[in-house]
């Protein structure tokens, strides 16, 4: 009886594992097996799971950006799930860190699709690599949504002029770092003379430069006075900073981001830099683990009321039901306030959801079309995808950074300038 009892026991525990290993083995494009294909084949779409591959910066002085990727992807994937899926397919991820290495991510996008079996990607953080991932993205047929990647280059010259329709990008651009500043100081006659801190790269060129173009468009009384450039891992902004303040600028744009823009910052207030500038323009000086990173300095009045900053995102706008329950969900998932980072690939699996629901199909080609001129709330406020160039439209503000009773972290609050989204965003044919 003994002997028996033990076989009995070890067929089902062998049953048991083979069990959960065929859970674990489903394609995002063709289900097996006897029981799920039958299943699959009652589902709209015909397969049980939707595979979406996320990528972002998860190492270095920049990780937080990837892994706010990564809670707004698996919130927005938890809560579709529990409400039933994708017309009853579930949404499975896979989260991979790119290094802000443009190689490395080429390499994790073929991976995800021809190996792991992604039916799309949502991620990345950097304009270089973003840019880098464009043709990878057309050969392998795949839609990748940007959430966080600022070049204008990726819609304008990769979708608009290349063609290549796999892309698009659920964040607003460079239009919010450059354009929305010059709105800013347009109307701030007292400051004439600007310098700029760039990150050394693709997006922080292009900011200065979109900048200074839109700037000297509203006002021919402004001097660009001095530049410096800092490589991704600059730790020691202070010689950047002394060649900047010998040439007295009124204003200081700055792109570098992450934990790079809180140690400039700080080595600014310990030069006395805010003691001599009339402001200072921080491009994504929005994004929570900046103010969490700030929240002393912000306290004690470190930065004399003269920091500017705004996001792809800001967690205490818009006023809207649903910012208030997405920030609230994400608080309660996460137990922090969620970054632009977050938002955007919370959106941008919505954004999917919609269209596959609206084309009810998974095909690239089907879903593109569903995504073109789609319009959605999300917690940013609505987003309209341009079909020209499949960028997503939708206000930002940007202010002061100050401290509010109702938060306990700095808030981008003070002295907002809301822009019409269609005013700031540069349009095609992008002439």
């Amino acid at each position: 009886m003994k002997r028996r009892g033990l076989v009995t026991l070890l067929v089902l525990l062998v049953s048991a594992s083979l069990l959960v290993a065929g859970c674990g083995q489903g394609s995002g494009t063709k289900a097996t097996g006897g029981a799920s294909d039958s299943k699959a084949k009652e589902l709209p779409l015909g397969v049980e799971v939707i595979k979406i591959g996320v990528q972002g910066v998860l190492s270095g002085s920049h990780a937080d950006y990837g892994r706010q990727i990564q809670m707004g992807a698996t919130l927005a994937a938890e809560e579709i799930n529990g409400a039933g899926g994708i017309l009853g397919s579930k949404i499975e991820l896979k989260v991979m860190d790119d290094e802000l290495n443009a190689n490395v991510a080429q390499k994790n996008a073929r991976y995800l699709v021809s190996d792991w079996g992604a039916n799309f990607i949502v991620g990345t953080d950097s304009s270089g690599v973003a840019l880098s991932l464009g043709p990878i993205l057309k050969e392998l047929d795949t839609i990748q949504i940007f959430t966080h990647a600022a070049t204008e280059k990726l819609t304008e010259d990769l979708v608009y002029k290349q063609g290549i329709k796999q892309i698009f990008r659920t964040a607003v651009p460079v239009y919010q770092d450059a354009i929305m500043a010059a709105y800013v100081f347009k109307d701030m006659p007292e400051v004439k003379r600007f310098a700029a801190l760039n990150a050394d790269y693709e997006y922080g060129h292009t900011s200065w430069r979109m900048f200074k173009e839109t700037l000297s468009k509203f006002r021919n009384d402004v001097e660009f006075v001095a530049e410096a450039n800092a490589p991704f891992w600059t730790a020691d902004f202070t010689p950047h900073l002394s060649k900047l303040m010998a040439a007295k600028p009124d204003v200081i744009f700055a792109t570098p981001w992450g934990g790079e823009a809180v140690m400039m910052l700080r080595q600014a207030v310990s030069m006395g830099v805010f003691e001599q500038i009339d402001a200072w323009w921080q491009a994504m000086g929005g994004s929570v683990d900046v103010l969490e990173g700030l929240a002393t300095d912000v306290k004690r009045d470190a930065f004399k009321g003269k920091l500017w900053g705004t996001g792809r995102y800001l967690h205490n706008w818009p006023d809207t039901p649903e910012n208030k329950a997405f920030v609230k969900a994400f608080q309660q998932r996460w137990n922090r306030y969620p970054n632009y980072s977050a938002e955007t690939t919370y959106s941008a699996i919505y954004m999917l959801k919609a269209a596959i629901e609206k084309s009810r199909s998974i095909k690239t080609g089907d879903v593109i079309k569903a995504l073109e001129g789609l319009k959605i709330m999300t917690p940013a406020g609505e987003r309209y995808i341009r079909p020209e160039d499949h960028q997503a439209v939708y206000n930002v503000p940007a202010g002061r950074v100050i401290f509010s009773s109702d938060y306990p972290i700095p808030i981008v609050g003070g002295d907002l300038k809301i822009v019409p989204a269609d005013e700031y965003y540069r349009k095609p044919p992008f002439n």
